[in-house]
């Protein structure tokens, strides 16, 4: 995959707050999840990558341009930002026509046109800003960004404040926005939403990243955490029995007439849990793990910083 963007241990602080910490990490086409909590540095590492902010230490690199130093690239960058950035005085044709003309899009009304339609606000956007929704705000805030068909999208909370109607119909846009070879960072705190688009996270910690990958290969090197395993059989006493003497297994518990399973080797289960079953004649109904979750692997993370 070619990286689109490129940082090279990235710093920046605020006076003595540390915001980011020597970062290195590359982006390229597709969608990339941005995760951490409150002050994590997601925020700033978007603004740093999109040239609002100078790093204090470290690059950027975005097409191979130094955002900072060559303004030309910013044609290829949008930015969707978690606050309220809009006109409220503004129709939702006028700011999104705004933002085509400020990137001097041949045809800017038409443009604009086609980008509400993208977003399903036309029938809306002869309506102030001010009396939009939240989520009718994101919309058009997606709407401004995508205006001038930019190569790298940076969408900072986009999700918020739509209804789920609205949520699916921004997932789907942002995936084939991927599938077409457009680079994006969405950063999200709707963890399941992100699981469904992006097939890689990136989670930042007190500004360090503390995790790259997909879903299964964080999950995968979280070596010093055991795997839970759920499963469902005719005789769960007695294949919890079984299990105790087997190798790499760590706890068992039988609750609900199921077996909660917990092993140091999730490959060496795989294989022996059909074994042991087939050996007692225990019928086996259901296996699945119960710990694999953006959401689970998110608060391990998080809780062990």
């Amino acid at each position: 995959m070619s990286e689109t963007i490129t940082v090279s241990t990235l710093s920046k602080w605020f006076g003595p707050k540390v915001a980011v910490s020597e970062v290195t990490i590359g982006f390229g086409p597709g969608i990339t999840g941005l995760l951490g909590p409150n002050g994590a540095g997601k925020t700033t590492l978007m603004r740093v990558v999109a040239g609002l902010q100078k790093p204090s230490q470290g690059s950027v690199s975005v097409l191979g341009i130094d955002p900072r130093s060559d303004p030309s690239v910013y044609r290829e960058i949008a930015l969707v930002p978690e606050d309220e950035a809009v006109y409220e005085r503004l129709t939702g044709r006028a700011f999104v026509e705004l933002a085509a003309k400020l990137a001097r899009v041949d045809d800017p009304i038409e443009q604009a046109q086609k980008t509400l339609e993208i977003v399903d606000l036309v029938g809306s956007a002869h309506r102030r800003l001010g009396g939009f929704s939240k989520g009718m705000r994101q919309r058009a805030k997606v709407a401004a960004a995508l205006v001038s068909d930019p190569r790298v999208l940076l969408l900072d909370e986009p999700l918020n404040g739509a209804d789920p109607v609205q949520r699916a119909a921004l997932i789907e846009l942002f995936q084939r926005l991927g599938e077409e070879g457009k680079t994006l960072i969405v950063s999200s705190h709707v963890l399941a939403e992100v699981e469904r688009m992006a097939e890689r996270v990136v989670a930042m910690v007190d500004g360090r990243l503390a995790a790259v990958g997909s879903i299964a290969t964080i999950r995968e090197a979280m070596t010093d955490k055991p795997r839970k395993v759920f499963a469902e059989c005719s005789d769960p006493r007695a294949l919890a029995s079984a299990l105790i003497a087997t190798d790499g297994v760590v706890g068992v518990f039988v609750e609900n007439g199921t077996v909660q399973i917990e092993t140091q080797d999730a490959w060496g289960l795989a294989r022996s849990l059909p074994r042991l079953a087939l050996e007692r004649d225990i019928a086996l109904t259901r296996v699945e793990p119960v710990d694999e979750s953006l959401e689970s692997v998110f608060r391990y993370l998080v809780e062990n910083r």
